[in-house]
């Protein structure tokens, strides 16, 4: 447990009169992962435009890239839960940019799936490296069992989080 105060501790300081029965915990914890997100946002935002991709194009070659390079365009709409025509659109983009190429499938000769090209595979491994070290960065000041911990105790939370609520 660490005692060196951070921008959150300031912020449940001048919360507590205001609000005498704020959970400095709950506080705690909640602004602290919604700071972490909107910086690794702001990191993921910087990294793109260095990139120059949209987040539409890299969430696409990253989905395409956890299919090992290869899918069909209606498993990419499963995967970033949109409609197939909205697919289409943003391969059509990443097409235009050689980013990604239509060949026909493997499994029905009907069907074209989506490859990544090696420039498309290039632009999302380059974008997802440099956000994957500043994750390393953040999470390097945790042990290797302080992070497994941590990433337990927050599957818990989104578990509860992925249930409808009761009324």
């Amino acid at each position: 447990m660490t005692t060196t105060p951070d921008t959150v501790d300031s912020h449940i300081e001048r919360w507590l009169p205001v609000v005498p029965h704020l959970d400095a915990d709950v506080e705690g914890a909640v602004t602290r992962m919604i700071k972490l997100t909107r910086h690794l946002r702001s990191v993921k935002e910087r990294v793109l435009a260095d990139f120059d991709l949209s987040v539409h194009e890299y969430d696409t070659l990253q989905a395409l890239a956890g299919r090992r390079g290869r899918a069909a365009p209606s498993d990419l709409a499963t995967d970033l839960a949109m409609a197939p025509a909205s697919i289409t659109a943003r391969v059509d983009v990443l097409l235009r940019r050689g980013f990604v190429r239509r060949i026909p499938s493997t499994v029905d000769r009907r069907r074209v799936d989506v490859e990544l090209t090696d420039a498309g595979r290039a632009a999302w491994r380059g974008a997802m490296e440099i956000q994957g070290a500043e994750e390393h960065r953040l999470l390097g000041a945790l042990t290797t069992t302080e992070r497994r911990h941590l990433a337990d105790l927050l599957r818990r939370v989104l578990l509860v989080a992925e249930q409808p609520a009761a009324d």
